[in-house]
């Protein structure tokens, strides 16, 4: 029986492969997780590390999933079966956590879209905290309660996911390629609008001298703020659950991989320090009108972004409107260009995996996840359902994932070698040794103690910590995140002996054509 044919696209331009990459690592917490981050782990100070950990872990992981992407021309079951078959459950551990991102994600977004039409004459009164979860999310603090129905939030998830859905459709070029080098534009623009309008504000100053005064001790006295810069950068970059593999795997053969990754590594962080500036503008002000000390304004997540931000703009003396429609707005393009990369990863798979069109592959799996996340997040248990997703299927499914394969390419089966070769052979910055110790040791060892010090914090939890809620809904976060893996072992179990598709790429198929003529 022949082996079925499938013809891959390749990104139109280098710029294109370059711009989507940027979407995918800038998202949301670029905005509301790294300013909080930066100020409580030493603040200025914190910039050494966290430039540490992006070139010692961060670019180092990048140039290996870009080159597994490109030289294995395939999503993360087929490129990990390319190299070995037993590594297929690699790629579909990695393509079940990104489904599961995918289902909660989407309402992340809707939720930034509405806010930023409540932006408009600060719908959310005068009690942003008690809008955000009783009015707005309706929200029953336990998880397995399940009470009311978000028809709005419904409705903003149906355009959201019909919008990431309709980009995938229409393809790499015409579809992911073509919005990114809209939206990311868009991004950098609206955000850059709204930081110079914080920069104006009256406290500014104040709230840039907290962000970036370093405490040189910190990097001494505690250890953990390398973790957390290790971890800020882990996470920020979309790297360890098939996003890059999946892009990469679209370029053309001469592609230039380490100067991409460069490139997207330093961008991504740009964007997170001008959120910072944004951010503890915003911060600095706010703390001069409520008279309160900065440190005591200073979360992360959706307190920074649904409760302290409305707040802020409530009290700003001018272009209050504005500044809200930018913030909410720039959180759901960063967000939904994350979505698109996230959503591509088991599309691709099922493409690649079963010959399936993209069409298809779109309407059948894409369709799926999209009622699986309209039937859960809209509910009133939908935020605590997100909220214990997320930290289980980041803080151990991410991470597991991304230790294991770096183990299992490097040490196992022996990879790093040809990998190198192939990032050299086409790349103007050439990586050696120092690459294979930044990747096979120190991000591995990295990332084996952040996993450790994650379980001790769950596991020692009592009711007066932060953790103590998802230790209450442990069962069901353990679920999540274990489920990924045994999605990752049954596919590969079913696919095992089942071929892959003959995969070839556009720029292979003109190849061809332009020697037969």
């Amino acid at each position: 029986m022949a082996k079925e044919r499938v013809i891959r696209e390749n990104w139109g331009t280098r710029v294109g492969f370059i711009l989507a990459a940027i979407g995918s690592a800038v998202g949301l917490g670029n905005i509301w997780r790294f300013p909080g981050v930066a100020y409580e782990n030493g603040g200025g100070a914190f910039m050494v590390p966290y430039l540490v950990a992006l070139l010692t872990a961060g670019i180092p992981l990048l140039i290996m999933e870009f080159t597994i992407g490109r030289r294995h021309r395939g999503s993360a079951p087929v490129a990990f079966r390319r190299m070995n078959r037993n590594a297929e459950v690699i790629g579909w551990w990695q393509v079940a956590i990104s489904i599961v991102i995918a289902v909660y994600y989407a309402a992340i977004i809707a939720w930034a879209g509405w806010y930023a039409i409540f932006s408009i004459g600060q719908q959310w009164g005068t009690e942003p905290e008690a809008y955000l979860f009783t009015d707005f999310l309706q929200m029953t603090p336990d998880l397995y309660e399940f009470g009311g129905y978000q028809i709005g939030l419904l409705l903003a998830m149906v355009v959201v996911w019909a919008f990431t859905l309709w980009v995938i459709g229409a393809g790499v070029k015409k579809g992911i390629e073509t919005t990114s080098k809209v939206f990311i534009p868009l991004l950098l623009v609206m955000f850059g609008v709204l930081v110079v309008q914080a920069l104006t504000l009256d406290g500014a100053i104040d709230g840039l001298n907290a962000f970036f005064t370093p405490d040189w001790n910190a990097l001494v006295d505690e250890p953990k703020v390398w973790l957390n810069a290790y971890g800020q950068i882990f996470f920020s970059l979309s790297i360890g659950f098939g996003i890059m593999i999946t892009y990469a795997s679209y370029l053309k053969k001469k592609s230039d991989i380490t100067t991409s990754a460069l490139t997207v590594g330093f961008a991504n962080s740009s964007f997170e320090i001008l959120a910072g500036i944004g951010v503890f503008s915003a911060l600095g002000f706010m703390a001069l009108q409520s008279g309160t000390p900065i440190d005591e304004q200073v979360s992360t997540g959706v307190g920074l972004a649904f409760v302290a931000f409305p707040t802020i703009i409530n009290t700003l003396p001018y272009g209050a409107d504005l500044f809200g429609v930018l913030f909410f707005g720039s959180l759901v393009v960063a967000g939904w260009t994350s979505m698109v990369s996230i959503v591509q990863v088991p599309i691709a798979a099922m493409e690649d995996r079963f010959g399936w069109g993209r069409k298809k592959a779109t309407m059948i799996f894409g369709g799926g996840m999209a009622l699986v996340s309209l039937a859960l997040m809209p509910a009133a248990n939908g935020l605590m359902i997100l909220d214990v997703s997320d930290y289980f299927i980041n803080q151990y499914g991410i991470v597991v994932a991304a230790l294991v394969s770096i183990v299992v390419v490097v040490w196992v089966l022996w990879k790093w070698a040809a990998l190198r070769d192939d990032a050299n052979a086409t790349s103007t910055f050439k990586i050696g040794p120092v690459w294979l110790v930044c990747l096979g040791v120190i991000t591995p060892i990295m990332l084996a103690i952040i996993l450790f010090l994650n379980v001790r914090d769950l596991l020692s939890a009592d009711a007066e910590s932060s953790l103590f809620g998802y230790r209450t809904y442990q069962a069901f976060g353990w679920s999540v995140a274990g489920g990924a893996l045994a999605f990752g072992v049954i596919m590969a179990l079913i696919l095992r002996r089942r071929e892959l598709p003959e995969l070839e790429t556009e720029e292979e198929v003109q190849e061809e054509k332009e020697a037969t003529r």
